[in-house]
């Protein structure tokens, strides 16, 4: 059986987006110590990015903010994903009680135990709590907990090995250009990257409890030096991997031979007439792990399938003829908690030959 998977709203392949996500911002500090606000080096840090970036014509850059405004963190995974971004990259500044620590460290969307810090974890999501009405809309997500980071959804999955490949070009040049300690690559379970569709990372430029490390990121001089750095890595990403295939990405087409027969995919994804009848489904998750179809993995939700993409189980919620129908069950699945399920449209074709289209 071929299954292939792409989306109605196919982006412009002649253009690159990146979201600059500047940490924090308005009521939520971040982090300050001896004077130095991670809000403010923050912004100032994105806005010297994205003049870098800008100077690319094949680059097209969005920022969650370019002022000293409170953002919503369900707002800015959100506006990558309507923005169909090919990156997500959001920057803030580290800090600790002890002021000995410092260096750089490159976050990425993940569930590994393996160096996983719940401290850096419960730190990064605690905006949630300044949001109005943040029990509803993240549906009992209590940052403090540790059952909580464990149980976001795993979506980000699809994207890990495209987002290491982009923090391992930032660190690299980190270290190898400016002589930064490096605290390396580092996955935690961050709703800021577990919510968007694309692979994307999260930079802790360094620790602003170190007195020494925190001068130099509060001078305009190392906020350029920091911003020439992560721009270099971004374009270094875009030109190996773009155009071939953006990875993971819910945007990107890909097709998986899961009878391991010789198949024709280019005629395969062209022959839309070969397709005979289709379906609607909610994709909630998907995750490298199996897990049982049972409702008590689901939320309590009902009717549960999955499909299997190479590696990747995609679980979706539902079945119907009707989109409206479908959408409805999109609002039930986010009444449930997964607040990014979106709808996806199976085409039965031939030969068991299927087609996923996303409905954005």
């Amino acid at each position: 059986m071929l299954l292939s998977y792409s989306s109605v709203n196919s982006q412009n392949k002649d253009v690159f987006t990146v979201v600059l996500d500047a940490g924090h911002g308005g009521k939520d500090p971040g982090n300050s110590y001896h004077g130095f606000v991670e809000k403010e080096i923050a912004l100032k840090t994105v806005l010297k990015l994205g003049q870098f970036l800008e100077k690319e014509k094949s680059i097209k850059v969005i920022y969650t903010r370019t002022s000293d405004v409170f953002i919503e963190l369900a707002n800015r995974p959100k506006l990558a994903n309507n923005a169909n971004a090919n990156l997500f990259v959001s920057i803030h500044c580290n800090s600790v009680k002890n002021g000995v620590p410092h260096g750089t460290e490159t976050f990425v969307m993940g569930m590994s135990r393996h160096d996983m810090n719940l401290e850096v974890a419960k730190k990064e999501n605690s905006v949630i709590l300044l949001e109005d009405n943040y029990k509803q809309k993240y549906q009992g997500f209590d940052p403090n907990k540790p059952e909580s980071l464990i149980g976001l959804t795993i979506m980000q999955e699809e994207n890990l090995n495209s987002s290491i490949n982009l923090a391992s070009e930032i660190q690299n040049n980190f270290t190898n250009n400016l002589g930064r300690n490096s605290r390396g690559i580092k996955q935690q379970p961050l709703w800021v990257l577990d919510a968007s569709y694309m692979p994307g990372v999260l930079i802790e430029l360094g620790f602003l409890s170190n007195k020494s490390e925190g001068s130099f990121l509060n001078t305009e001089e190392g906020q350029i030096k920091m911003a020439k750095q992560i721009s270099e890595a971004i374009l270094n990403y875009k030109n190996k991997y773009f155009g071939v295939r953006k990875e993971g990405s819910v945007s990107s087409v890909y097709k998986e031979d899961l009878s391991n027969k010789t198949k024709n995919t280019e005629e395969s994804s062209k022959n839309v007439s070969s397709f005979r009848s289709s379906i609607y489904k909610v994709q909630l998750a998907a995750s490298s792990r199996k897990l049982d179809l049972n409702s008590r993995n689901f939320k309590g939700l009902k009717n549960i399938s999955c499909i299997n993409v190479g590696t990747l189980y995609k679980y979706m919620y539902g079945e119907t003829s009707n989109l409206d129908d479908a959408k409805k069950m999109q609002q039930e699945a986010r009444k449930a908690g997964y607040l990014e399920a979106f709808v996806v449209e199976i085409k039965q074709g031939k030969n068991e030959e299927k087609e996923i289209v996303v409905i954005q």
